[in-house]
């Protein structure tokens, strides 16, 4: 897809971080975008700085029929971004059932409440774009973040079996898996996080495999590799190395 001109975009946990960069490097493409989160104010304060066509669409990804009714008022839609995301750092230790099943709930519910909304329509149509965001964590089990890293794993399944599904048509799936990006989610972490990068230089390496035809990137490069490299381990190396 090279022309980005006069494309409707639903891009889903918009209002800050991440989404909000990836709002702002497609809107200045000239795509229009539909802006969906929580936070209305934040969304219209964004919506107001963007150059082209805005919409604000306010949104709660746990609540399936509101999605349902999103999705019809959207209507007609050319691609679905899923950025949406809870996160805590915790895992077996200090375990917090409420905070895991928010988790749960907003990471992997979410995006598999909205793909359910939007590919029906996909399908009839016969073509459309459907983008979701996992993370470096989706390539194996780390300590300290068990309810997270599995939300993400599912999201990387979730796309790839998509994928397989979908290869033949004209419905495109990707799945881009970032490392650490500075955000109020990230904020939350007291460990060192190699690689973090702001939100626009992300959202410009998001967006450019957007417009490839390729079905996954990994980002940063060099810090992606440890996380891909480990998949291949034997188990006792894997664990000795992670654990």
């Amino acid at each position: 897809m090279s022309d980005w001109q006069n494309k409707t975009y639903w891009l889903i946990g918009a209002s800050d971080g991440l989404g909000a960069a990836l709002a702002k490097e497609m809107s200045k493409a000239g795509v229009e975008v539909i802006l969906s989160a929580r936070s209305e104010d934040a969304l219209n304060d964004l919506a107001s700085d963007l150059p082209t066509k805005a919409r604000v669409l306010p949104l709660d990804v746990t609540d399936r029929d509101a999605v349902r009714k999103a999705a019809e008022d959207v209507g007609d839609i050319d691609g679905m971004v899923y950025l949406a995301g809870a996160y805590w750092p915790f895992g077996a230790d200090d375990w917090d059932d409420d905070k895991a099943q928010t988790m749960a709930d907003v990471n992997f519910g979410g995006v598999m409440r909205l793909v359910g909304a939007v590919l029906p329509g996909m399908k009839e149509r016969g073509r459309g774009h459907i983008v979701l965001t996992g993370s470096l964590t989706a390539y194996g089990g780390l300590p300290g973040a068990a309810p997270y890293v599995s939300t993400k794993a599912g999201i990387m399944a979730l796309a790839e079996s998509l994928r397989c599904d979908l290869h033949d048509t004209d419905i495109k799936v990707q799945l881009v898996n970032p490392g650490y990006i500075r955000t109020r989610l990230t904020d939350k972490n007291d460990f060192a996080m190699p690689g973090i990068m702001d939100p626009e230089p992300a959202a410009k390496i998001f967006f450019d495999h957007m417009k490839t035809n390729r079905f996954s990137r990994a980002f940063p490069t060099w810090f992606s590799l440890v996380f891909r490299g480990a998949r291949f381990l034997p188990d006792w190396a894997y664990f000795k190395l992670f654990g």
